[in-house]
């Protein structure tokens, strides 16, 4: 593990790098973001069906920290760190889904849901917080005098921090839109023993106030204009690939709000295509809600111009962002992968979703937007039914419950519930009771 390495780099192309272990999170030269950069070449050294071997090997293992969907790809994410400092809980190895219901009401056959919200605290964002808070975890046991972590969210960030901050025993700060986010959202960093603090703004201001406050390099930025959150994040990408024995899908769509997580999946298909796992790339879709929309508006114009929106609230709350921190790494990615922006209404999203858990899942209004940006690109014939296709489901439909009550009691905004499915209130007479279920049968089944 010793041979491999990586550093922070400025995505810009100007020549800065600086350690990892560096409290740095853009380029002291021009500005831009940074993002880590691997020894590609001494990865190579090893064949790319050595590194299948070893991921197959160790996926599921009890060995410490491998069995982690992360962790297992070690090398390719953070090698340098001391197995004795990783911070995880076995995140990823999350479902890969086969959507069959489902993708047959639209012709196909080869749909599936990458599950990202079966996890610790029920969101993708584990994955890459596993990677900073270890990174943290062993910058404090080398000396650096970092006195807490401190992020900016929409509710799925603020859950994971605060979680494993809590297992590394590490203070952590989150920053909140006020009454913007779930109940359950708002209760994690709390029951996690976070300092919360809630803004009567939306993210993208407190976004700004988190950057002030880390300005003072004893307490740590965990957003995603961190790259080291995008190196777990990245996981995602090699994971499925191994799920499906090593073949690539065609089509991959993802819900966006911040943007880190497109930059992510581009990276880990990139860095599979390097090594030579994989042989080809697969066509990126990044889904938004019509209501916090500046990278669809950007892709109309052919990401000639991108311009901030004031977001308005949306039910994909954790997408309510109008000014991306990552938008430059998700246009260079969007760019290579042949990738296609799609929007999604409030009507379109809560319908989209409220079908998909009709035949299984429980979706939470972010899948909701990905699930409508793939029916719309069906209809627009912009991706075919014969693709193998697959859609991210970014955190678990549970942390939405006033989402999904409110669409079934038929009080959503904006939204006509036509999946809506009431409780049926009856008499404790068992002949009326056979005779609504047989009506109710009858009408389940036209």
């Amino acid at each position: 593990m010793a041979n491999y390495k990586a550093q922070f780099k400025c995505i810009s192309g100007c020549s800065e790098i600086y350690p990892l272990d560096e409290i740095v999170y853009k380029c002291k030269k021009c500005g831009s973001l940074l993002e880590v950069h691997h020894d590609m070449e001494e990865l190579s050294k090893k064949s790319a069906a050595e590194w299948k071997a070893l991921f197959d090997k160790r996926t599921g293992t009890s060995q410490w920290p491998y069995g982690s969907g992360v962790w297992s790809k070690k090398e390719w994410v953070l090698p340098g760190v001391d197995n004795e400092n990783i911070v995880s809980m076995y995140e990823g190895n999350s479902n890969l889904f086969w959507a069959k219901r489902f993708g047959a009401m639209f012709g196909m056959n080869d749909l599936w849901i990458k599950m990202c919200g079966n996890s610790h605290t029920g969101s993708f964002k584990d994955l890459g917080m596993t990677v900073l808070v270890s990174m943290v975890n062993e910058m404090i046991s080398k000396g650096k005098k970092i006195k807490a972590v401190a992020c900016a969210s929409t509710g799925d960030t603020s859950a994971a921090l605060a979680a494993y901050a809590a297992y590394a025993g590490i203070p952590s700060i989150v920053f909140l839109p006020d009454n913007k986010i779930s109940t359950a959202q708002l209760v994690q960093p709390m029951s996690n023993n976070s300092i919360v603090i809630s803004m009567d703004t939306d993210f993208d201001g407190c976004m700004k106030v988190v950057q002030e406050i880390t300005r003072d390099k004893s307490i740590y930025l965990a957003n995603s204009m961190n790259s080291l959150r995008i190196e777990g994040q990245k996981s995602i990408s090699v994971e499925m690939v191994q799920q499906f024995d090593w073949e690539v899908p065609d089509v991959v769509i993802i819900p966006g709000g911040n943007l880190g997580n497109v930059s992510a999946l581009g990276n880990g298909f990139k860095m599979m295509l390097e090594l030579g796992l994989i042989t080809k790339k697969p066509r990126i879709v990044l889904a938004q809600a019509e209501k916090a929309n500046p990278l669809y508006l950007s892709y109309l114009n052919g990401f000639s111009e991108f311009k901030p929106v004031i977001p308005k609230n949306t039910l994909a709350s954790a997408i309510q962002i109008g000014d991306p921190v990552s938008v430059k790494k998700a246009i260079k990615i969007l760019q290579e992968f042949d990738g296609i922006v799609e929007q999604a209404s409030e009507d379109e999203l809560a319908n989209a979703a409220a079908l998909a858990d009709k035949t299984g899942m429980y979706a939470c209004p972010h899948t909701g937007v990905a699930l409508a940006a793939l029916i719309k690109l069906l209809e627009k014939q912009k991706i075919s039914k014969t693709d193998k296709t697959v859609v991210i489901s970014t955190a678990h439909g549970l942390k939405f419950s006033e989402f999904k009550v409110g669409y079934h009691e038929k009080t959503l905004a904006g939204v006509n519930s036509i999946h809506a499915n009431t409780p049926i209130l009856l008499p404790p007479d068992a002949g009326i009771v056979q005779e609504a279920i047989e009506k109710a049968l009858l009408a389940a089944k036209n």
